[in-house]
């Protein structure tokens, strides 16, 4: 039986009420960290691109095993309460590499290191399956892909502020790059702390007794699969271009990692103004015709990447940021579209099919090792070809639209 009880709303609409769950979603960006922490961790340990992708799989694997298991097991201890155990094992994952790079060296170090990516994504998979739902409580309706994107909107701050963190505490703080894992753990412990005292009401779920076979047979419903699919593909080219976009600069320009590591900011700055512009532009426009802008907007980025990877003397710089500034803009609000397609079409069970949502973040762990050999093969051309895959699904969901506009009882 779910340990929530069905009360009259009230506390959990206020504002008060949703400043530490939107708070919470900038805690959920810390898990974009491992982008900027694999691009100093593979000279310092002398890693292929290969075999520094297996870093990101390490973090992103955990969204295939716990999402599930978290849907089944949110709906017995409540939403808030899986979202503050989440954050308890992400101030794990940022107190490892503190303690790696002051007390460790070498190989130990590394291993505190892959322990720490690991925690990384235990933590984020368990927040990303409870905070989406419990966005429901102050919103319905038409308006959730609007209220999900300013979630993401908030979560991009932590990811754009990374990248800029690291740099500074390389340069400035004799090479300390992971200083910026000592301030997101004070900004966690407060976000724990306030979400913990938070206070909002839960209704019970209307399925009393979910289990991890039920949550798997809702594949079978055509408009949870696409949307499962969509998240997968979205992520991919998320923490692929991440990961990869400074590589893809620094082969076919020269430049330091110092500099080319600002492709990232420059990608999340531009995921950050795509969520603020969705938060306001969804409320009034349609999921279909918002789809398809971003798929079209996705399409226009790799094919600037394409066409900056094949010139092979001088190719202008100016093109891969225009490619980068395009992919963290189109990119930004296909997560919320998808998410909230799938939960309105099955109200009764938002906490299995967020679930089984969230387990669609498997993307960041099969995209980036696969971008990664095809780079080490073909070069970065092949990275893109592979991240190429993901763009074309949204675009192809985007022009069908109507796939996902047949809802089904559950």
């Amino acid at each position: 039986m779910s340990a929530t009880t069905a009360q009259p709303a009230g506390k959990s609409k206020g504002f008060k009420a949703l400043v530490p769950v939107m708070s919470a979603f900038f805690v959920m960006g810390f898990v974009d960290l491992v982008g900027t922490a694999t691009n100093y961790i593979k000279p310092e340990f002398n890693l292929s691109d290969s075999q520094t992708n297996l870093f990101t799989t390490m973090v992103f694997f955990w969204f295939f095993i716990f999402s599930v298991p978290t849907g089944v097991m949110m709906h017995r201890i409540g939403k808030r309460k899986t979202a503050v155990l989440s954050i308890v094992v992400t101030l794990f994952a940022m107190l490892l590499p503190i303690l790696a790079y002051l007390a460790l060296s070498g190989t130990a170090r590394l291993w505190t290191m892959i322990v720490s990516f690991i925690l990384l994504g235990v933590g984020n998979t368990i927040m990303q399956v409870a905070l989406n739902p419990l966005m429901t409580l102050f919103v319905k309706g038409d308006k959730l892909a609007s209220t999900l994107t300013t979630g993401q909107f908030v979560k991009g701050f932590a990811s754009f502020f990374a990248p800029i963190i690291a740099g500074w505490g390389f340069s400035q703080l004799n090479h300390a790059w992971w200083v910026l894992y000592v301030i997101y753990l004070i900004i966690g412990v407060v976000v724990c702390v306030a979400l913990w005292f938070d206070q909002i009401e839960e209704p019970a779920e209307e399925v009393t007794n979910p289990t991890i076979i039920g949550c798997l047979k809702l594949l079978g419903n055509r408009v949870v699969l696409l949307c499962f699919l969509g998240i997968v593909c979205h992520v991919g080219i998320d923490v692929g271009i991440n990961a990869q976009a400074p590589r893809i600069l620094m082969e076919h320009t020269g430049v330091p990692l110092a500099i080319a590591g600002g492709a990232t900011s420059v990608y999340f700055a531009f995921r950050t103004l795509g969520c603020f512009t969705g938060s306001i532009v969804l409320q009034r426009m349609s999921n279909k015709l918002a789809l398809r802008i971003c798929g079209g907007i996705l399409v226009l980025s790799a094919i600037c990447f394409g066409v900056f990877s094949t010139i092979t003397n001088n190719p202008p710089q100016w093109l891969f940021y225009v490619a980068v500034a395009l992919v963290g803009f189109g990119n930004s609000n296909v997560f919320s579209l998808f998410l909230s397609q799938a939960l309105l079409n099955q109200p009764k069970r938002q906490n299995e099919v967020s679930g089984l949502m969230i387990m669609g973040l498997i993307g960041g762990a099969l995209f980036p090792p696969i971008m990664g050999a095809a780079s080490d093969a073909m070069g970065q051309i092949g990275s893109i070809i592979i991240m190429a895959i993901g763009v074309a699904y949204v675009m192809i969901v985007g022009l069908l639209y109507r796939l996902l506009e047949t809802r089904k009882a559950a």
